[in-house]
């Protein structure tokens, strides 16, 4: 794979992940980068274990965090280009116990642009119970929404991954789980090897050893929504997300686990309108509308501090000038951040696709302080964008 390509492109990227690995503090990095349908950047650098001096290579995986909801979004648009699912359409037609409590009006819509209400995570869930699906969906069915659903934005940090993960399996006509129609309707098709939602035994030695460098943020200064949309005992830290449990699990939201090259080819088939060297997925027509914004796109949502969340109708994020999706630059680009940075992105504007994975879990609160962001302008030189 890496005959094809441009030894000088691949050197003005290098220099700049061997910077972030060195003096910028990152640990280890990997980006890979398609423009027009074709690989045209696969580098890495740096230490996928610190503890053991394992080395970063083409192959290593990292959790990429919320980076899954687009994938989980994607497997919804599949079902919808097959006349399975309809966005108008309640929850409660697929899923009907989902109905329960004040949550019949909930649309499959209301769900991908964060506005079902039901941020908050089941009281009284445990990494255990995580890792348990039909216990989590069943406790999501029950919950009570916040606010009439589609009323206001209240962002499903991790409640997110099931619902759709249910409304997927119950909307497939096999009744596949969304780690199984992943793997199969996307990864499968598109001759993607490293695209796991809930990992087969034989990779785990692949993956890398996340590295905490979140600076703590006092409770008190957290808005209770925040917590209780990611309570501290499932929280998206090593301690949790490391175990061998949650890694083998179906963490539909934030559970994902890929590397840089398969994630780079999943975003390549969106950038390039739905189709990638001859297998179209999702039509033309429907990739277009997915960097459309949702309504009321500058509401400020009190699960995220209450900032805006810049999110599309498809259930994306739109690239920007500010953390987390300063590395994507065009505004109308579809991204999706995950916890501690990870990021990936399509550019329909460059037909550009591009993944930067690594294993130091940091939130930048500034450009200046975003040590993946001279990556993605490395990536942009080295292509002449």
């Amino acid at each position: 794979m890496q005959n094809n390509l441009d030894p000088r492109a691949q050197a003005i990227v290098q220099k700049a992940l061997d910077y972030a690995t060195g003096a910028g503090g990152e640990v280890g990095v990997q980006v890979a980068a398609y423009l027009d349908g074709k690989l045209v950047i696969d580098a890495w650098s740096g230490s996928a274990d610190p503890t053991s001096g394992r080395a970063v290579n083409g192959d290593t995986l990292f959790n990429v965090y919320s980076v899954t909801k687009a994938v989980a979004a994607t497997a919804l648009h599949i079902l919808a280009e097959r006349g399975h699912i309809d966005y108008d359409a309640p929850v409660s037609r697929y899923w009907p116990e989902y109905a329960a409590n004040g949550k019949g009006g909930t649309t499959v819509n209301h769900v991908l642009t964060h506005r079902a209400c039901v941020p908050q995570m089941p009281a009284d869930v445990t990494p255990e119970r995580m890792c348990d699906w039909n216990w989590m969906t069943n406790a999501i069915a029950n919950l009570e929404p916040l606010a009439e659903p589609g009323s206001k934005t209240l962002y499903l940090s991790m409640t997110f991954g099931w619902i759709v993960g249910e409304l997927v399996r119950r909307a497939d006509p096999q009744q596949r789980s969304l780690g199984r129609f992943v793997r199969e309707e996307i990864a499968q098709p598109l001759g993607i090897d490293d695209l796991w939602i809930g990992i087969p035994d034989e990779v785990e030695p692949r993956v890398a050893k996340q590295v905490n460098g979140m600076l703590p943020v006092p409770a008190e200064y957290l808005p209770p929504l925040f917590l209780a949309s990611m309570p501290e005992q499932v929280a998206l830290v090593p301690e949790v997300f490391e175990r061998s449990d949650v890694r083998r699990a179906e963490v539909a939201g934030v559970g994902g686990i890929f590397n840089a090259r398969s994630e780079a080819r999943f975003w390549a088939f969106l950038a390039n309108g739905g189709e990638l060297d001859g297998v179209r997925l999702l039509s033309a027509e429907r990739v277009a509308t997915l960097n459309t914004p949702r309504a009321n796109s500058e509401e400020p949502d009190p699960v995220m501090f209450g900032f805006p969340i810049p999110i599309t109708i498809g259930g994306f994020w739109f690239g920007g000038e500010h953390p987390p999706v300063s590395c994507v630059r065009n505004p109308r680009a579809i991204c999706h951040p995950g916890q501690g940075n990870s990021i990936g992105w399509a550019d329909p504007d460059l037909n550009l696709a591009v993944a930067i994975c690594h294993n130091r879990l940091f939130n930048p609160t500034s450009v200046e302080e975003d040590p993946l962001l001279p990556i993605a302008q490395a990536v942009r030189e080295a292509l002449g964008l």
